[in-house]
């Protein structure tokens, strides 16, 4: 993965407070550390860092130009999203070293098809490797071609490029293939399905019903409160 260059700024302003002027002025909050120095909080400009995370996903290299005059190469730790704006709210950057070894979780692509009438059940989308810092990959893949039912994808069935290892469990279920429920199987549960939202929908009401009653309860304890007054 080639390193994205970006721009950043030192920030001065910090909390709950600061961190939202920060996004309202078209920046990103984050915290810079690692190799034992001293945490250095930065801000990010937003769409430039999206940008690069949308093209070289969370473990995209970032090659930091700090306008204090300092640069770093980074890796994204932690990334919090706003779930509604799909905004990036907070970031967490490790410092990292060309040739130094990381380990971090990188998304697996399934590639091929199973068997007919089966279904894949992912079990882990991510693995955990170690791969140098400026090389670690955008993703790596697995293949289900021809997978029959009952068949498993573990983590040492993942195609590792050269250089990468595996820091995960080898025997980790990746993907799962088990056979597709047949027709007469969905129409059998259809039933069961509806007969389980009719008993919500009735339970709903009877809670309804009962509030209802609660309230007219209390009208009337409230006007007989007010007669005797």
């Amino acid at each position: 993965m080639s390193e994205v260059k970006i721009s950043a700024e030192p920030r001065t302003e910090f909390g709950k407070g600061g961190a939202r002027r920060t996004r309202r002025a078209g920046k990103v909050p984050a915290v810079l550390y690692g190799h034992g120095e001293k945490p250095k909080h930065i801000a990010l400009p937003a769409r430039e860092f999206a940008a690069a995370i949308r093209n070289g996903g969370a473990n995209q290299l970032l090659a930091l130009d700090i306008s204090d005059g300092t640069q770093a190469l980074a890796l994204p730790k932690a990334i919090q999203r706003d779930p509604i704006k799909d905004t990036f709210e907070h970031v967490d950057l490790l410092l990292v070293r060309r040739g130094e070894k990381v380990t971090v979780d990188v998304p697996v692509q399934l590639t091929g098809e199973a068997a007919r009438d089966t279904l894949i059940v992912h079990d882990h989308d991510t693995l955990s490797v170690t791969a140098d810092a400026t090389k670690v990959p955008d993703h790596l893949e697995a293949s289900i071609e021809g997978a029959q039912a009952g068949s498993q994808v573990t983590a040492a069935d993942v195609q590792l490029p050269s250089g990468v290892e595996l820091a995960a469990d080898p025997e980790m279920a990746v993907a799962t293939v088990t056979a597709a429920p047949t027709a007469e199987q969905l129409e059998a549960t259809l039933p069961e399905a509806e007969a389980a939202d009719a008993e919500a929908e009735a339970e709903a009401g009877e809670e309804t019903a009962e509030t209802a009653e609660a309230g007219e309860s209390a009208g009337e304890e409230t006007a007989e409160a007010k007669t005797e007054a």
